[in-house]
């Protein structure tokens, strides 16, 4: 049992967001009394080579209480780290699709600017985030307004097309500026 508790403390120490609380551990099946220390502690109750019997079962399902017997050990240590898995806040990761180049800049009826752009690598996609680089620095992070091929309004503008871009916000393209267009991806992340 000692072994159990220890691979199950080990795991809860390998994160930083998330801790392992081991309330009782004894010998025996599960009583009604496991499940009165879990409803009151908001926990669940884990058994290895154990039974729960019906009034403890019928217990558990009226307190709301989960419980979960193994009769092996990594099954159970298995179940904890998926279960801390999904506990877990997923990562935000960007990852660029795509960049253009500004080729020239021009004043839109509207008011604000626009600029006519070729696509350097990857693809644009219109719900997409946009970052402006200008001499290796970001001077601008937003979204797009408008992405244009000829006159029409488009979803994306693959590389080697050219297209119009405005930007929400920011008015102030310059020939020679690099646009990126990154999307923020959620990645789950494990134990």
């Amino acid at each position: 049992m000692e072994n159990i508790i220890n691979s199950i403390e080990d795991l809860g120490k390998e994160q930083k967001d998330i801790s392992i609380n081991v309330l009782h551990a004894e010998t025996g099946n599960v009583t009604e009394s496991d499940v009165m220390l879990a409803a009151a502690s908001d926990a669940i109750i884990l058994g290895f080579a154990v039974e729960a019997d019906a009034s403890s079962r019928k217990l558990a399902e009226t307190e709301g209480v989960s419980i979960r017997l193994y009769q092996i050990i990594y099954r159970l240590l298995e179940d904890i780290e998926k279960a801390l898995s999904g506990l877990l806040e997923p990562e935000l990761v960007e990852k660029t699709i795509g960049k253009a180049q500004v080729l020239a800049t021009f004043k839109v009826s509207k008011g604000g600017m626009a600029a006519g752009c070729r696509v350097i690598d990857g693809e644009l996609r219109r719900n997409a985030k946009v970052r402006v680089i200008r001499d290796n620095a970001e001077v601008f992070s937003g979204e797009f307004l408008a992405l244009k091929r000829e006159k029409d309004d488009v979803r994306e503008v693959l590389e080697g097309f050219e297209c119009g871009i405005s930007l929400a916000g920011f008015d102030q393209l310059m020939e020679g500026d690099i646009i990126e267009s990154y999307i923020v991806e959620r990645i789950a992340r494990k134990i």
